[in-house]
């Protein structure tokens, strides 16, 4: 991310404004929520720093009604390192095959939850395997989840990124 500049920050809040009220009403289904997605497509266009932004203020807000505890410092740094993975990807690979985003996608998902497990584990007084092998099923929730919203979402938002890449990333 070069500059913040007001169309930047428009865009940004829109990713974020969408992805805090899907996840708020995707709630229902355990782990199914567009913020991974959100995330990583903005860290392909935007790069890492867009995805770090976009993980605290989609993991602050919408965690302000879903609830917060010490798991939303967690979650913050999940998604950021997905969104830096992401960011990563797309300073690297100008052309990036939609197989791979989809790849990308699905591992995020267990990224996801194997760092939220290693910090969530001693509630249950057992060890941390037996936690994260009781979660795996919601992991792959997760996973397919955001499989299923990047092909709902990626061709849209992905079109947009494009439209702002040529009218203000070129002419700079």
């Amino acid at each position: 991310m070069r500059s913040l500049n007001i169309y930047k920050l428009t865009l940004l809040a829109f990713l974020a404004a969408l992805a805090v009220v899907g996840r708020i009403m995707l709630s229902s289904i355990p782990n199914v929520q567009p913020v991974t997605s959100v995330i990583i497509i903005s860290g392909i266009f935007l790069g890492p720093v867009a995805g770090i932004i976009l993980a605290f203020l989609i993991t602050f807000l919408s965690n302000m009604v879903l609830g917060t505890g010490l798991w939303t410092i967690w979650q913050i740094i999940s998604w950021g390192l997905i969104g830096v993975m992401s960011g990563i990807l797309g300073k690297t690979m100008k052309q990036i095959p939609f197989y791979l985003i989809l790849i990308l996608a699905v591992f995020s998902g267990y990224l996801y939850g194997f760092i939220v497990s290693l910090t969530n584990y001693q509630i249950t007084g057992h060890g941390f395997w037996t936690y994260y092998i009781a979660g795996l099923p919601f992991d792959t929730y997760h996973a397919i989840g955001n499989a299923v919203i990047m092909l709902l979402l990626y061709p849209t938002v992905s079109f947009i990124f494009q439209n702002y890449i040529q009218k203000h990333l070129n002419t700079n």
